[in-house]
């Protein structure tokens, strides 16, 4: 059986099957799935399935998060759904809004070359390093070889994203990679043409936008072409006109308006961070770990690739230290944690951060701590403003972490005081991510009606908490749960209510440790130690909070049976989604047993369980 198999069978199978499969991409850690219906993907059996990080809806995508393995998992997924590689599936496309298609496109086109872009960065950067040390001489002929190495991809670039481009468009590849390299073709660059009376002096390598538009623009052409011209002559003559008619116009005309258009863009850019260096460093430091969690980071990158196109430094390296940051958080938490459970999640999210994947230390240590998460934002944020402070940009794409640093070696500043700012900003980011979670990270302890319970051994005594029935309904078992993820236990015990009144109130005296940001569910600890979910009607995370009101926030001590949420039950019925609300008891497997009642219908004030310790 192949390494991924079972995997990519079980992810398939809870997203909906083969057929709800529009199209698929990957990244640098997730699965990037459009569905034809989210609604019928299982998240919560995905979420808590080995091999599985987490799953995020974002972008007009469903977005499974795997690690760093994620080529080798996407490889198999596409065997497994009998589509090539980067190409979609044979169905329509769900209608999605402008800044859905935005990231698709960008997804699409540039993310194909994310990888190779990165590695040919890091050859700049290691050779800038060795030059610099004196290990090796700019005249040797391995330097010029590892040289053109890490230009050719920049230099071409045009080139993989006329193929790329053309790819999404749904046009032959092959003829968008030819429209690139005409665009590139060494002895029209640069020099005087004169076209129908206009004389044109421009060059296209290293460029961005010019290809792709002018692949647009010949896929506007191709498509008619392919229905009419009869299919004997159509394998050349199609081709053939398109070349004809696209490339001189995309020459002459797209090109020089993109080239500019990509000017302005670069100069607004820079104008933006000019007018606060260290706030816009603060900024994109601070918030592109909440961007990766909402799978919306793709617009930096466009960002990005457009200055680089440019050949201006990167904004984008203000981000260097997050994957620092949330790695220091995560060494503080395990230093302290005497809970096995969650040193066995750190210790490799502390190394997968070393090396820029920081989805399991987000999804698995800092994201359920909501104070920590915020505790690395703060520290990367610290980093990005000294970086902004120094103007010290990123000259080089390249991967993230320790592979980040290389990407600063560029324009004029002398290499050694590049490398003392780098450094500098990722001591701050660390220093500070690193000692305040370490001052306070606590592990949780269970508090009971007879005092606190621990983890040392000794003989506990019996307690027992009631928990409320959260909303006026019919309560029924929780195996009788509309999701299978619920039914079957997956996430803990517990019972589901059809609620009749859209009020939910507080279960227990306790803390707000969960509030979704889609308001659809709410997770509750208990002063006693119970930990409760109560998940507000079935897959309504895709409502994106529409009809949903909370009286709460996250971290609030609440009273039993205070109001936390208002919900519009019809708008859930409107939106074709069931109102059927589990609550769970999340902890369940450390209680003693869970007693539930026999009562068909309940009131907020009726006790629906009783968890004993």
């Amino acid at each position: 059986m192949r390494k991924y198999e079972e995997l990519v069978k079980k992810i398939v199978e809870n997203i909906g099957g083969k057929e709800n499969v529009v199209s698929l991409t990957h990244c640098i850690t997730r699965l990037r799935f459009q569905l034809k219906d989210e609604s019928i993907a299982k998240d919560d059996v995905l979420k808590n399935m080995d091999g599985v990080v987490t799953v995020m809806h974002g972008a007009g995508q469903y977005q499974v998060v795997i690690g760093n393995h994620v080529p080798d998992v996407y490889k198999e997924a596409c065997d497994q759904l009998g589509i090539q590689a980067g190409n979609t599936a044979a169905t329509e496309e769900k209608k999605k809004n402008a800044g859905e298609i935005f990231i698709d496109f960008i997804s699409n086109v540039v993310g194909p070359c994310i990888s190779i872009l990165c590695a040919s960065g890091m050859i700049k950067g290691i050779l800038s390093l060795l030059t610099y040390f004196g290990l090796m001489s700019v005249e040797g002929g391995l330097y010029q070889i590892w040289n053109a190495c890490g230009d050719a991809l920049f230099y071409f670039f045009p080139i993989f994203l006329g193929y790329t481009t053309a790819k999404k468009v749904k046009m032959d590849p092959f003829l968008g990679l030819v429209i690139g390299a005409a665009m590139v073709y060494p002895t029209i660059q640069g020099v005087d043409l004169n076209l129908f009376g206009i004389v044109m002096n421009t060059t296209y390598t290293s460029t961005m936008l010019p290809v792709i538009f002018t692949v647009l623009f010949a896929s506007v052409i191709y498509k008619p072409l392919k229905k009419v011209v009869p299919d004997v002559i159509k394998s050349f003559f199609v081709p053939m006109a398109v070349m004809g008619i696209a490339i001189p116009i995309g020459f002459v005309l797209i090109g020089p308006v993109m080239n500019e258009v990509g000017n302005l863009i670069g100069k607004g850019i820079m104008a933006g961070y000019n007018l606060s260096p260290m706030l816009a460093g603060f900024l994109v430091g601070a918030l592109y770990q909440v961007m990766v969690i909402f799978g919306v980071h793709g617009a930096l990158g466009a960002i990005a690739f457009i200055q680089l196109a440019n050949g201006e430094p990167m904004f984008l390296g203000f981000m260097a230290g997050t994957t620092f940051a949330q790695t220091a958080v995560v060494f503080a938490i395990w230093l302290k944690t005497k809970d096995k459970k969650l040193k066995n999640i750190a210790l490799p999210a502390m190394i997968s951060g070393i090396f820029g994947v920081t989805e399991p230390a987000i999804y698995g240590v800092t994201l359920p701590r909501i104070k920590f998460f915020i505790i690395s934002c703060i520290g990367a944020g610290l980093t990005g403003a000294y970086l902004g402070l120094t103007n010290t940009l990123l000259w080089q794409l390249t991967g993230l972490g320790i592979f980040t640093i290389p990407g600063f070696i560029g324009g004029t500043v002398p290499t050694g005081t590049i490398m003392m700012n780098v450094m500098i900003s990722l001591a701050i980011g660390i220093g500070f991510s690193f000692v305040l979670a370490f001052l306070l990270y606590k592990d949780e302890t269970k508090k009971t009606e007879g005092g606190e319970g621990t983890d040392d051994g000794k003989e506990k005594k019996k307690y027992n908490a009631a928990v409320l029935a959260p909303m006026k309904g019919k309560a029924e078992d929780l195996s009788k749960a509309e999701d299978e993820a619920f039914a079957l236990g997956t996430l803990g015990d517990g019972m589901v209510i059809m609620p009749v009144e859209g009020k939910v109130f507080a279960p227990v005296d306790g803390t707000v440790t969960t509030l979704f940001p889609t308001l659809h569910a709410i997770g509750i600890t208990g002063d006693s130690g119970v930990e409760i979910l109560i998940h507000i009607g079935i897959n309504t995370v895709n409502m994106k909070g529409k009809g949903f009101h909370a009286h709460i926030r996250q971290d609030d001590h609440v009273r039993k049976g205070q109001l936390l949420m208002e919900v519009d039950l019809k708008e859930i019925e409107r939106a074709g989604f069931s109102a059927q609300t589990p609550v769970i008891i999340t902890n369940s497997r450390d209680m003693m047993d869970i007693l539930k009642t026999d009562k068909k219908e309940v009131e907020h004030t009726d006790t629906l369980m009783t968890v004993l310790f």
